[in-house]
């Protein structure tokens, strides 16, 4: 029967199943590429995955430091300041232009453009206008997110029934009251969706921009080692984005869950 529910135990080990499955696939084409090629690293065994972790986490004798503490620190840097300003952004401009039409008239045309525009297809532009330093990184992940998030926003308020908002005005409630009072904590909980939706394509127009012109960073390291063929670097640094990603979700779904309770029972 469609959307008909399962078990809880049965989703969790539907769900471990899938995992291992995806486990096993690769160690049986780790061990099948390294019995036809020993020397080849392009999909490196377990115990090389190991080596190349490790390498990452140790000290570096060229550079003296470690590759993942420096990566990670630049990497999370820029992304939680261009993501912070994109969130921000968008859910006061979203509001606005849900609940003024003059706003909405004002900013739905160019947003409604840029949101189709792809961030790493403007890289240029903004390597032009902003330069390659950190600025760079934030800019292009606000200007990625803000005007889909924006746009979320915005259609969430249009959705609010007016019947809430007449009975909110006959109580006596003013019109900065009903914005944040009630139109705010009912598009919440879509708007953490958004924001859930927006991690990835954060990560890959940061990603990308480093692989261009970073010299620190996941994007740079992956490049770099990519070139080498260190794939023993490259695939626990992808696996690490993954987790921090899926962190991120999970951490929002939490936030979502504590402060919109109504909305994961409606769901």
């Amino acid at each position: 029967m469609i959307r008909r529910p399962i078990k809880s135990s049965t989703a969790a080990i539907l769900g471990v199943l899938s995992v291992l499955l995806l486990l096993g696939g690769y160690t049986f084409l780790a061990h099948r590429q390294y019995r036809s090629n020993p020397s080849d690293t392009t999909i490196p065994r377990w115990s090389q995955l190991q080596k190349g972790f490790a390498s990452t986490i140790e000290v570096n004798r060229r550079s003296g430091d470690r590759w993942l503490v420096v990566d990670a620190v630049a990497t999370g840097q820029r992304l939680f300041l261009g993501l912070a300003g994109g969130v921000v952004g968008s859910l006061l401009l979203g509001l606005a232009m849900g609940c003024f039409s003059p706003v909405e008239a004002f900013f739905y045309p160019p947003l409604s453009l840029l949101a189709k525009v792809p961030p790493t297809a403007a890289l240029a532009v903004f390597f032009v206008l902003v330069g390659t330093g950190n600025n760079m990184y934030v800019t292009m992940i606000f200007f990625g997110v803000l005007p889909t998030m924006t746009l979320t926003v915005y259609l969430a308020v249009k959705e609010f029934p007016d019947e809430l908002l007449y009975k909110a005005y006959t109580l006596g409630a003013s019109h900065l009251e009903v914005v944040w009072t009630i139109i705010f904590r009912q598009v919440l909980p879509k708007f953490i969706d958004a924001v859930r939706l927006s991690i990835g394509p954060a990560m890959v127009y940061l990603i990308a921009a480093e692989m261009v012109v970073g010299d620190v960073g996941f994007g740079y390291r992956i490049r770099l080692q990519s070139k080498l063929t260190n794939m023993s670097v490259v695939y626990p640094y992808l696996a690490l984005l993954a987790a921090f990603g899926f962190s991120m979700d999970s951490l929002l779904r939490l936030l979502q869950r504590k402060l919109c309770p109504w909305y994961e029972s409606k769901r």
